[in-house]
This record gives C-alpha cells, sequence and structure tokens, in this order.
C-alpha cells in the first residue's frame, strides 16, 4: 500500500482525531503503530485534560481502571502525536478547517448525553441523569456547579447497569472511605452531610435481563456502610427468562449473586441498598421539587419486555438519578443519526447521504452507541484505522497540511490550547496535591486553573 500512494517521511499522511478518550486514544496508537504508512497525529479534545470517560466517567473507588492512563499517555507522548487540549470543536476548529489541513478526521466524541424516561415530573429540581452526577462527584468542569442535594433519606436511581451500580455504591460509602479516592473536593462535604439511608435500584425487566456484571455487583454486596436488600419474589424467572440465559455464564452468575443476597439478614449497618426488578417509574411527584416515585408492576411478555400490570407502589425519595443509556450529541457539519444517536457510518466510514464520505471516519460510542467496557473500543479503533488505511491511495489531500498551520490557527483566533507539556505540568499538580493528602490526585475542577496550572 506504501507504494501506491504518494506519503513518505517528507510528506506523511496527516490525521486529526477529534477527542481523547479511549476510542480517540486507541485510534492514534493503531494508527502510530501499523508500519504502512508514514503519519502524524493529532488530537483535540474540548477539555484542558485528556483521556475522557475514563477521567470524568470512572468511579472513583475503581483506581486499577483509572490506571490505564498510564499506557493512554505513553501514546500521547510518542513523537509521532501531538495533542490539543481545550479545542472545541465546531467553535475554535471547523469541519472545514480539518479538511483543510487534514487528510483524514476519525471522529471519536463518544455519547455525552443521556436518555429520559419520558415521565410526568421528571423536570422537578432532584430529578436528574446519572450521567450528569458522575461528572459532579468526578469533578467535570461543566458540572461542578450541579445543586445536589442529599437532605432526603431515599434516592431512585433507575437502572441496573453498570453506571447505576456505581452511583449507588457511591452514594452508599461513607465519607472516610470515598475520602482516600480522588473523587472531586467539592462532592465531599454534600456526602458527609448526606442524610440517605435507603438507595433503590430500579430495574424495569427481571433479574435476567439486567445489565451490570458480576464483578460490579458483588461490590454491592462487600459495602462496609449499607446492607443489600433483594426481594426473594423478583428473583423469580418464567420459563423464558430461564432459557434466555441458560448458556449464559455471567447472567446465571449473577442471578446466584442475587440470591445469595437475597437470603441474608439485615446487620443493622447504617445504609441500605435496594435492588428492585419488574418495576418501572411512571411519575416523579413534589411540590417544587421530588419528594416521592411511583412505580407500576412489570410483567415480561413473551419477548420478553417489560409490560405494565396496573399495580403500583410510591417510594419516598428525594433524589432520581436516571440509568437508562447515552446518546451521542451532534457536531457541527458531521452527519448525525438523531434516532441512533451515532454518526453513520459503514464499519467507521463516514455516511453523507448514505455515501462514504473520503477521509471522515469515527470510532467508539459516537460510531456504534454505547456499549461494551473501555477495552471493547480498541478493537473498534483498529477496525476503523483498518478501513483508513485501506483508503489512502483514494484520499483527496489536505491543501495546507503543513504542521504549523494548525497552532497558528489557533493562536490566530484567540485559543488557550494546551499542549502535552502543559497537560503533564497539569497532572503533575494534581498528583502532588493528593500525595499530600493521602490520595492519588486531587482533580482541578475549573478550566481556568487547569489553563493557568498547564502553563506554569
Amino acid at each position: 500500500m506504501a507504494e501506491q500512494n504518494c506519503f513518505g517521511e517528507d510528506r506523511p499522511l496527516r490525521v486529526a482525531v477529534i477527542g481523547s478518550g479511549p476510542s480517540g486514544v486507541y485510534a492514534t496508537e493503531a494508527l502510530i503503530k501499523q508500519g504502512e504508512v508514514p503519519v502524524r497525529v493529532d488530537v483535540f479534545d474540548r477539555l484542558p485534560t485528556p483521556f475522557g470517560l475514563v477521567r470524568y466517567g470512572v468511579a472513583p473507588d475503581h483506581q486499577t481502571i483509572k490506571s490505564v492512563t498510564k499506557v493512554m499517555q505513553k501514546v500521547l507522548q510518542d513523537p509521532k502525536v501531538r495533542f490539543f487540549g481545550n479545542v472545541a470543536f465546531g467553535r475554535d476548529l471547523t469541519h472545514d478547517d480539518l479538511r483543510r489541513h487534514y487528510d483524514a478526521v476519525i471522529y471519536t466524541v463518544g455519547a455525552s448525553s443521556d436518555r429520559h424516561l419520558g415521565i410526568p415530573g421528571e423536570d422537578l429540581p432532584g430529578s436528574l441523569s446519572a450521567t450528569e452526577f458522575v461528572a459532579w462527584y468526578n469533578g467535570h468542569p461543566d458540572y461542578k456547579d450541579l445543586p445536589i442535594r442529599l437532605d432526603a433519606r431515599g434516592v431512585a436511581v433507575v437502572g441496573v447497569g453498570n453506571v447505576a451500580v456505581d452511583v449507588t455504591r457511591i452514594l452508599a460509602k461513607s465519607v472516610e472511605e470515598l475520602g482516600r479516592t480522588d473523587i472531586a473536593d467539592h462532592a465531599l462535604p454534600v456526602l458527609a452531610e448526606s442524610q440517605v439511608t435507603d438507595i433503590y435500584m430500579l430495574g424495569r425487566r427481571g433479574p435476567a435481563q439486567a445489565k451490570f456484571t458480576t464483578k460490579e455487583l458483588r461490590e454491592l454486596g462487600e459495602l462496609l456502610n449499607a446492607d443489600v436488600v433483594v426481594r426473594p419474589e423478583e428473583l423469580e424467572l418464567d420459563e423464558r427468562s430461564s432459557a434466555s440465559i441458560a448458556d449464559q455464564p455471567g447472567l446465571l452468575k449473577n442471578l446466584e449473586v442475587l440470591r445469595e443476597f437475597a437470603a441474608r439478614p439485615l446487620s443493622g449497618k447504617p445504609r441500605r441498598v435496594h435492588i428492585r426488578f419488574l418495576v418501572s417509574p411512571v411519575a416523579i411527584l413534589g411540590q417544587g421539587r421530588v419528594e416521592r416515585i411511583c412505580l407500576e408492576k412489570n410483567r415480561l411478555d413473551e419477548g420478553l419486555n417489560a409490560v405494565g400490570t396496573g399495580v403500583y407502589e410510591e417510594l419516598e425519595v428525594g433524589l432520581v438519578l436516571r440509568s437508562v443509556g447515552y446518546k451521542g450529541v451532534p457536531l457541527p457539519g458531521v452527519p448525525f443519526d438523531e434516532r441512533k444517536g451515532i454518526i453513520p457510518n459503514q464499519n467507521g466510514r463516514v455516511l453523507r447521504d448514505g455515501a462514504v464520505a473520503l477521509g471522515e471516519y469515527t470510532a467508539g460510542w459516537i460510531k456504534r452507541g454505547p456499549s461494551g467496557v473501555i477495552g471493547t473500543n480498541k478493537a473498534d479503533a483498529a477496525e476503523t484505522v483498518k478501513l483508513l488505511l485501506e483508503d489512502v491511495p483514494r484520499l483527496p489531500q489536505a491543501q495546507e497540511p503543513h504542521p504549523e498551520a494548525v497552532p497558528r490557527l489557533l493562536q490566530a483566533r484567540g485559543v488557550r490550547f494546551v499542549t502535552l507539556e502543559g497537560w503533564l505540568r497539569l497532572d503533575a499538580l494534581e498528583t502532588q496535591k493528593g500525595q499530600a493528602q493521602g490520595r492519588p490526585r486531587v482533580k482541578l475542577t475549573s478550566v481556568e486553573e487547569m489553563l493557568q496550572a498547564a502553563r506554569e
């Protein structure tokens, strides 16, 4: 392939990657490790910090998972790669800018929005997405001022995936446990004053259809500060559910763990985690803020879909966190499938009006939807990069490929972009602050503070 194109060491293939989360870094890694075409990659992120969901989505008490950033950082430190933080696509750098300065673009912006329940009362104060709550306690600058109140005894977490388990676990833990993590400083005093005693994790279908992994589920049973409450009758499977998991060892293990939870006597811990199944929220109630949530009891139809039975119950809760799925957000000048919440694509090649847009690619959640774990994005990004390399002989070459053109353009527009060196300074400051407190790091949560730290 290298003989079929004009790219060489004097004029390497220039690729822009939009988004520095796992899929963006994995796409970059696949590009610089291949030996077919000389390449230079510029990675852009709208925040001053790289690593996306690993920094702002992974729970603060899951430091082992966060250690993947060490490997990701090595990718960004490769001499063939440049990092540009605090650059917003569509505002600081447009689609036309990228096509002028790069031979190819890979969009890896993830799925930053969330799905709604579509029920009355969902817009009441105290009803928000788990995405927002996670971003708040993880120190995302867009959510640091979120008005979180934990002054009621009950919290409802709608959903039974790993994100629902994460937020439930954070709400159940003591502030002493959380104080040893890299949880945001602004979250600690709010959690310290928490009046929450009962956290209800609500699944609209049965335990056989729950999306959490066994490892995450087991952690709820290991909480020092909370008992787990499971109703035995909600674990009873119909024939179709039993058949659906007969060859699914992970789901069978989940059921085993849940049954063990259901058999446990309460030990008198200060908090309780209630894992509920076959219930759907139908209304959120309250005068001026969330006070109760109304649930309808469900049954499963022949297709294992939840169907309401007309039997209702209410829970007293002061906070409702919906965790029913992420969805992508459109990028200016880039096609978008509103129904699926992704950039329309063919295995990673972007489609415009149904036809392949040569030179434009996508990877990660904005390519396939929110599925899998962090590592899932590696194979997904490799698939996209493989197609990009196949297209090299046909790529429309950038009109202005000089590597200094983009930094000059950003400077001319007054963009205070953060280089890799700037991020390393910011990273060092956060980890030093953390070491002084016996924590992995103390995150800066203001963009202005981040920019200042990156320049010092």
